[in-house]
């Protein structure tokens, strides 16, 4: 479980180092997802600290998404599930990525439909205004819990029958398989935003919830745009990883 917190008066904020302690303590396996912590009276005077500053501390783990807190029966605090890591210093599908962290992805289609690349889509895609796309919405899904909503957009000419496959499953795997178009290399943009009734009813989230906002145009190996995408993320559910390189 959490084991022994040895504080240091020196060490900078007490609450601060009670937040390192649990954190470490789930890295190191001996906090497991679900895991619920002792009462807060008792975990303070376990700690050795007042209750204020265990609440601070408690208060910090859930704004980081660390720890889920409810209230009624059966209410506590509980160590929450991991987060799913987005690598954007390279480029994979998420299946591949929720693959490498042992989740079991999914998709779940809302829907799929042609539609007239609009000016933006069109030229992210590389097509004349009005020509006609595929436009496909889903909700991605980790161990079964949805993680992102997508809006992709495919040009017709270069993916015709694309919304005759099955949509559920990777499209990237489909794109490679049918169609001998693989994305290679993308440039995303990412903006923090706030869920509106869309993502609220996609996601599972509270209106105003915070959600990381990506998009994104994908090319194949001959640098042909074949994908343009606009993604949100949940916020509690997904942390953004990238890796800076010197040029030195």
């Amino acid at each position: 479980m959490l084991g022994r917190i040895d504080l240091d008066e020196d060490g900078g904020a007490l609450y601060m180092q009670i937040v390192d302690a649990v954190v470490t303590a789930v890295a190191q396996g001996r906090l497991n997802p679900g895991d619920r912590l002792p009462a807060e009276r008792d975990l303070a005077r376990e700690i050795g600290v007042s209750r204020d500053t265990l609440r601070q501390a408690l208060r910090e783990l859930q704004r980081h998404g660390h720890v889920v807190r409810t209230v009624g029966r059966g209410g506590g605090t509980f160590v929450a599930e991991p987060k799913v890591r987005r690598n954007l210093s390279r480029y994979s599908g998420l299946a591949d990525e929720l693959r490498e962290q042992d989740m079991k992805p999914a998709a779940r289609v809302l829907s799929a439909r042609g539609r007239s690349a609009s000016p933006a889509i069109a030229a992210a895609l590389g097509v004349e205004p009005g020509e006609p796309v595929h436009e496909i919405v889903r909700v991605r899904l980790a161990d079964d819990r949805p993680v992102a909503l997508e809006h992709t957009y495919y040009a017709l000419a270069l993916f015709p029958g694309l919304l005759d496959h099955p949509l559920d499953g990777s499209i990237y795997e489909l794109l490679r398989a049918v169609y001998g178009h693989t994305p290679v290399r993308a440039v995303e943009y990412l903006e923090p935003i706030l869920a509106g009734p869309e993502e609220t009813a996609a996601l599972g989230v509270e209106e105003g919830a915070p959600l990381m906002y990506i998009e994104r145009i994908a090319y194949d190996d001959a640098d042909r745009p074949v994908e343009f995408g606009r993604d949100v993320y949940r916020g509690d559910r997904t942390r953004m990883v990238v890796w800076g390189l010197s040029e030195r």
